[in-house]
């Protein structure tokens, strides 16, 4: 089965359910959508009836108002987990109370849309959800013939799958455009270190393809936190840090060894070997091996590359701050197996950067 990316023409066809209790919001939203060219725009007011319809009509998208009389957002979303068991929820959630974003992310929203509405935000939001939401049924469906298909793999169908991750990761990193060769490279850098620390052929290859998803959380946090240009302050570190455990959420319960590995990585690469990681201050032999390989991978990239908050350092600078640390890394935040391996072939992660850079 050949992966391809999702066209606009499939975007658009897309069935999209609006619920809010006030029909004018109703009657907006769908004209937005409508006149950007979307086919299948469906409504109702009734919060009670959006599990229902979910069931028969399966929505790849729900714009869903948190407050309603009888059943509030936040209980529809719970009664949706029921009918998601397998996947992420597909629900962009429409508030008018800033204290509830956090609420409604933790509660198992993708996103959220503030009213009143700007039309441009709700275009841009509604495309990168449905982009992501049928990216990852696509990619469900395909490892799914990959397990079937265990005994005849070929090179042609891994090529196929990493062109698929890639694709869906690059979809979380839309809003980042300084960081588009980084799902590449740490694909390399994860299989020097995993090969310079003896792993088999097996997890080499499964990391290979496994770690570029560790930020695929990052398509719930918002713009305005994670391009900030400053310091975050304590809510927004708070949304920020939430990234891993909703990647590890997206990625879901699969029996796909990539899609597994992928989930440890993502829900574990910012857990320290000293314990001062997040965001279950995991340490030492806690942290899956793959998660502390990744550590090391991600912190070596982000030292190199340019973020609104950060000139990009050269190798040499991003070397020496691993090693010997600054006022944000400390080389006690790393395995000291993994560190010492990274101190030998710190060579080949330059290469990789300077072959990969964007």
């Amino acid at each position: 089965m050949p992966i391809h990316v999702i066209s606009l023409s499939t975007i658009l066809k897309s069935k999209v359910l609006i619920v809010d209790d006030q029909e004018a919001n109703v009657m907006l939203l769908e004209q937005i959508l409508l006149r950007e060219g979307y086919e299948a725009v469906s409504s109702t007011l009734k919060s009670t009836d959006v599990c229902d319809l979910h069931r028969q009509h399966a929505y790849d998208l729900i714009l869903l108002d948190l407050q309603m009389p009888d059943m509030d957002g936040f209980a529809v979303m719970e009664e949706l987990k029921q009918i998601e068991k397998d996947s992420y929820l597909p629900v962009l959630v429409i508030t008018a109370q800033p204290d509830q974003k956090l609420r409604a992310l933790k509660a198992g929203a993708e996103d959220f849309i503030t009213k009143p509405f700007e039309i441009a935000e709700v275009l841009m939001r509604v495309h990168n959800m449905l982009k992501v939401r049928l990216l990852n049924k696509e990619l469900h469906s395909y490892n799914e013939i990959l397990e079937q298909r265990v005994h005849e793999r070929t090179a042609d169908l891994k090529e196929g799958y990493q062109e698929t991750i890639f694709t869906m990761t690059r979809a979380a990193e839309h809003k980042d455009e300084d960081t588009g060769a980084h799902v590449q490279r740490i694909s390399y850098y994860s299989r020097v270190l995993s090969e310079a620390l003896g792993m088999d052929n097996e997890f080499i290859e499964t990391i290979f393809f496994a770690s570029p998803m560790h930020d695929i959380g990052k398509i719930g946090v918002p713009d305005h936190v994670l391009l900030k240009p400053s310091g975050l302050v304590q809510n927004e570190w708070e949304m920020m840090q939430e990234h891993a455990a909703m990647g590890a959420k997206i990625l879901g319960d699969s029996k796909s060894p990539y899609l597994k590995m992928g989930a440890d990585i993502a829900l574990n690469h910012h857990e320290k070997w000293d314990g001062t990681g997040y965001p279950n201050g995991k340490k030492g032999n806690e942290i899956p091996i793959a998660a502390r390989i990744m550590c090391i991978c991600d912190i070596y990239d982000a030292l190199r590359s340019k973020r609104p908050y950060k000139l990009a350092f050269d190798h040499q600078k991003t070397v020496e701050i691993i090693i010997h640390g600054d006022s944000r890394t400390q080389p006690t935040h790393f395995d000291p197996l993994i560190l010492n391996a990274f101190m030998l072939n710190h060579q080949a992660f330059c290469d990789i950067f300077d072959e990969y850079d964007a």
